[in-house]
């Protein structure tokens, strides 16, 4: 129940992230605002709702997780409302960072449920919650299309607001706390019990080597989230009619719900996979595919099937970084103090959500998305051979240390994955 709870909660957040991309041109060609300035309010979103997640963190271990995702929905709501009415790029701005409040509240306390309830299945349970919100918005893409076209976009921003804010209002009073006596520790992944605190955890070199593999991987995506309607113009391929498996539909909207599906997909898949093989060669395997395949998009994303299959790939091999890093997390540091220690962790979406206005200044200054994605590709090839290379030898050592600890005070310090 609390899974479900938490990934209906995800799905009504979502569209605030992955929906929009489908209001931008509408915007620009209501308002005349250039096109930097109007996804500047994309970054404004991302960076609060990432920057701000350590203090909801705090709010989520003092209150719990009824009264923050309940607040979370009034915000997300509102966030839309806000939008609906925006006559000035200001008030779009104020509507951007309400949202990355509500959302941030909603989808930090849902992946901090998951990791707390499900130790022995973690990958999995963050990645069901997280695929919540990476596909969530697959089921509304053509209804918010649909409506922009025939009542605007301002009219589609106050209804759906409205719509996702009660449905994650009335959720919210399901979420509960775990009780020590309901979880129990993974016997195939390496996992301290030994809860760090915050200040403990950002002493570690582990922590700062995932928030590096964190920047280079979430970034090339959250390009592409954030760009891939204006990527399709570019490359002439977004009206472009595509027939497949008997849908008959122009490029960029089946691209967009393709890629909310396969973003859904990964964070569960990739988190299952993880849970039997380890975090990071699941992360080598993850991360090369989406270097590999924004190489591949940059090439051949002029042709409209190829733009499809492509950009599905991307979102197939990125949206797994939710469900993995996070897992790590708590694998690496506990549970205590999971929701603080992720939260500053997650900060590196913030940091990555500053690079995709100067994608498009990149684009512009080049006159082509090929150097912006060959950037991207190159940051997650890294991330790929850190995560074999360095990450896994520092967690090793990490996780020797807590049983040695441990093992001399007498108790129980670490959870022992056996060929790992």
């Amino acid at each position: 129940m609390q899974i479900v709870v938490g990934i209906v909660c995800m799905v009504a957040a979502a569209n605030i992230q992955y929906a929009w991309t489908l209001f931008v041109p509408e915007i620009q060609a209501t308002h005349g605002w250039t096109r930097a300035s109007i996804q500047t309010a994309f970054t404004v979103f991302v960076v609060v709702q990432t920057w701000l997640t350590p203090i909801e963190g705090y709010f989520i271990d003092r209150y719990g997780p009824r009264a923050i995702v309940a607040f979370g929905g009034v915000m997300t709501g509102l966030s839309w409302i806000v939008d609906s009415y925006a006559g000035s790029l200001s008030m779009l701005y104020v509507g951007s960072a309400i949202g990355g409040i509500g959302v941030g509240c909603v989808y930090a306390t849902c992946v901090n449920s998951a990791l707390k309830w499900f130790p022995d299945k973690r990958g999995l349970a963050v990645g069901l919650t997280a695929g919540g919100y990476g596909a969530g918005s697959a089921v509304t893409i053509l209804p918010i299309a649909n409506m922009i076209h025939s009542s605007g976009y301002q009219a589609t921003f106050f209804w759906f607001g409205l719509l996702q804010g009660t449905i994650i209002l009335i959720a919210a009073f399901f979420l509960r706390a775990p009780q020590k006596d309901q979880v129990k520790a993974s016997t195939k992944v390496l996992q301290s019990r030994r809860d760090y605190t915050l200040k403990e955890a950002l002493q570690t070199p582990v922590f700062w080597v995932m928030m590096v593999m964190f920047i280079c991987t979430v970034s090339g995506g959250l390009m592409a989230v954030a760009q891939l309607g204006v990527i399709a113009h570019d490359l002439g391929v977004k009206e472009a009619p595509i027939s497949l498996f008997g849908i008959t539909m122009a490029a960029l909207p089946f691209a967009l719900m393709l890629d909310r599906v396969m973003n859904g997909i990964s964070r569960p898949l990739f988190g299952f996979v993880s849970d039997h093989i380890g975090r990071e060669a699941t992360m080598f395997i993850a991360f090369t595919f989406e270097g590999l395949g924004i190489l591949m998009l940059s090439r051949f994303g002029h042709d409209p099937i190829m733009f499809l299959i492509l950009s599905g790939l991307v979102f197939l091999a990125w949206g797994e970084v939710y469900s993995l890093f996070s897992a790590t997390s708590a694998d690496t540091f506990g549970t205590k103090h999971a929701a603080k220690i992720y939260g500053v962790l997650y900060c590196a979406k913030g940091v990555a959500a500053l690079l995709v206005p100067l994608g498009n200044l990149l684009m512009e200054a080049t006159g082509t998305w090929a150097t912006v994605l060959y950037i991207c590709a190159t940051m997650d090839l890294i991330a790929a051979f850190c995560a074999i290379a360095v990450l896994r030898p520092m967690l090793r050592k990490h996780h020797a240390r807590n049983a040695e600890l441990a093992a001399r005070q007498g108790t129980g310090g670490l959870a022992v994955q056996t060929g790992h």
